[in-house]
């Protein structure tokens, strides 16, 4: 890995500690905030890629593990990582990984409407996926009334960070490029 792809994995790591700077709302009854943090791996996987985005979240979940308080609300610990909303939070590497490869796959098109939708289903979809059998499991509910009686609740501010994201990764994209289009890889 070259010096640069270290340099934007720390980078990036320190963007999502910032969006943790964001206070958390917390909707009374269900136990999980809404972050700005959510949006971290869309920003993040569209704009380094699969491989340094995944790198960048796994980066970040080690500082929170380690005890740093860098999640919304200034928490951190291994305590921050096992409670009901916690899945979300394993489900951000996940993320950052599939927008990452998804981009990737679509660099020479990408557009606002291409990068919505990978935001879309990568940044809410993954998310959702781990997030919600972890929040099912932790609170007893199950998995379809956790989701419909809990998570569904998210969806609308979920989509307006997915177009902000989706803005932001194609702004970076014209203005300066982190990813580079796969045959150019390929002779390298």
């Amino acid at each position: 890995m070259a010096t640069r792809d270290i340099v934007f994995i720390a980078l990036f790591a320190a963007l999502m500690a910032a969006l943790g700077l964001f206070p958390p709302l917390m909707i009374p009854g269900l136990g999980i905030p809404i972050t700005a943090q959510s949006m971290g791996p869309m920003l993040i996987g569209g704009i380094l890629g699969a491989r340094r985005g995944f790198f960048s979240m796994l980066l970040f979940l080690a500082l929170v593990a380690v005890g740093l308080p860098l999640l919304s609300g200034g928490r951190g610990g291994l305590a921050s990582l096992v409670g009901p909303w916690s899945g979300f939070i394993f489900g951000w590497a996940l993320a950052a990984l599939v927008i990452g490869f998804m981009v990737e796959r679509v660099w020479s098109r990408l557009d606002f409407v291409r990068a919505f939708a990978i935001s879309v289903l990568g940044g809410i979809g993954i998310i959702y996926g781990v997030g919600v059998p972890w929040y099912s499991a932790m609170s007893g509910m199950g998995l379809v009334e956790a989701f419909t009686g809990s998570m569904i609740a998210f969806i609308p501010g979920d989509l307006i960070k997915a177009g902000i994201a989706a803005a932001v990764i194609v702004a970076v994209k014209r203005a300066y490029p982190l990813i580079t289009p796969q045959l150019s890889r390929s002779r390298a």
